[in-house]
């Protein structure tokens, strides 16, 4: 490289530039990497919310059928056997009422899983689109400092403001989210 090259303002805006978008990148890839072991915790969270749901579902079940079978045990029978029969039914209707009510619970759970890791999604997209932006503006940025074209680092800005705007947006919590771009890019 010869000593014009050094003194060449277009280099230092670019490495400039460069510098600060890699800097920028390293602070949003943080926060991003948090994000997503956010979103695996929230989506492993969901899985066992819904399992336990099930798990509480088929007690319940159970739990009726049994009223079922003592009902229909208890016909018919003598009325000093019934009472034995109704302390049971009692005791099976009310671990049913439970398991119904803790089956719920564990619903609005999972649910409210599935809320939080689309509200999370939402932020990792954000970061996803500065990074590809950011990449897309370092690889002009590079070609520029080749072809020593003044028009390439100015084309370079664009994906550059819509990289940091996105950043920002991750950062910040903005609620800007380019829907069909994420659709197209999905």
């Amino acid at each position: 490289m010869d000593d014009k090259d050094d003194d060449n303002p277009l280099n230092m805006r670019v490495a400039i530039v460069v510098a600060i978008l890699a800097t920028f990148m390293g602070i949003c890839k943080v926060k991003d990497d948090n994000i997503n072991q956010a979103m695996q915790q929230t989506q492993a969270n969901k899985v066992d919310h819904w399992s336990f749901y099930q798990a509480r579902n088929i007690r319940e079940e159970v739990a009726n059928a049994a009223i079922v079978q003592l009902k229909l045990s208890r016909a018919g029978r003598p009325q000093a056997a019934q009472a034995a029969y109704d302390e049971a039914i009692a005791s099976y209707t009310k671990l049913a009422a439970d398991q119904k009510r803790k089956k719920e619970e564990l619903k609005a759970q999972a649910e409210q899983d599935d809320k939080d890791y689309n509200a999370l999604n939402f932020k990792d997209d954000q970061f996803d689109l500065s990074d590809a932006m950011l990449a897309i503006a370092i690889a002009l940025l590079a070609i520029t400092t080749l072809t020593k074209q003044r028009w390439l680092f100015w084309l370079s800005m664009v994906p550059t403001a819509f990289g940091v705007f996105m950043g920002l947006c991750g950062l910040l919590g903005w609620g800007f989210h380019p829907s069909a771009l994420m659709a197209l890019l999905s």
